[in-house]
Order: C-alpha cells, then sequence, then structure tokens
C-alpha cells in the first residue's frame, strides 16, 4: 500500500506538469512542469523525501528500460540520420560535454552551500 501511495503522489505530479503543458502556451515538456512543481513540493515541505523515497528509487533504477523504444526508433530512422550524422555526432558530443559540465558546477555550489549551513 505504501509504494501504490507513493506511485500516486509522483504520478499527481506528472499529471499536474500534464495539465500545465496544456495551459501555458511554452515550448517546455509537460515532464519538466511535473519535475519543477515536485521540487518546489520537496524543497517547501510540503512534501518529505521518505515519503516517495522508495518508489522514485525504482523508477529510477528502471529508467535505462525506458531507452529502449528511443534506440529502436534511432535504428529504424538510420536512413534518414545517415547523411547528417557527423553533425549529429558532433552536437551530441557538445551538448553531453556542457552538460555534465554545467551540472558539475551546480553540483559544487550545492555541496557549497549546504557546507556553509552546516558551520
Amino acid at each position: 500500500m505504501k509504494y501504490l501511495r507513493q506511485f500516486l503522489m509522483i504520478l499527481a505530479f506528472s499529471f499536474a506538469g500534464e495539465v500545465l503543458h496544456a495551459l501555458i502556451p511554452l515550448q517546455v515538456p509537460a515532464s519538466i512542469y511535473g519535475l519543477i512543481l515536485l521540487f518546489t513540493a520537496l524543497m517547501a515541505g510540503w512534501i518529505k523525501l521518505p515519503q516517495i523515497r522508495e518508489t522514485a528509487g525504482f523508477l529510477i533504477e528502471v529508467m535505462p528500460l525506458m531507452f529502449i523504444p528511443a534506440g529502436v526508433g534511432l535504428l529504424k530512422s538510420w536512413g534518414l540520420l545517415k547523411p547528417i550524422l557527423l553533425p549529429v555526432c558532433v552536437i551530441v558530443a557538445v551538448s553531453t560535454v556542457l552538460v555534465m559540465g554545467i551540472s558539475g558546477l551546480v553540483t559544487q555550489e550545492m555541496i557549497g552551500r549546504n557546507k556553509k549551513k552546516e558551520e
């Protein structure tokens, strides 16, 4: 029952993201709206981390399975991708390095802030 309640809480935020996506005319995916809402609820204390920890951990563990359909779609689109393979590879490499770098900087900043709060 605990896992069902946790999953329904996460699902509710995902649904709220879908509603916001339908209402707000921005090119932002519904999943991002849902993540922002869930993050806001966690930071504001409306939801405590233990209330969703186990189910969130399970969803993170099975996340690699969600990339299988995307990989199959890429294989099916090989004929379209072949002529633009080099530019796509360069874009993927550059964006990956940028995301890793920015994520590292943000993580270091957050760790630094937590250390200052503890002192």
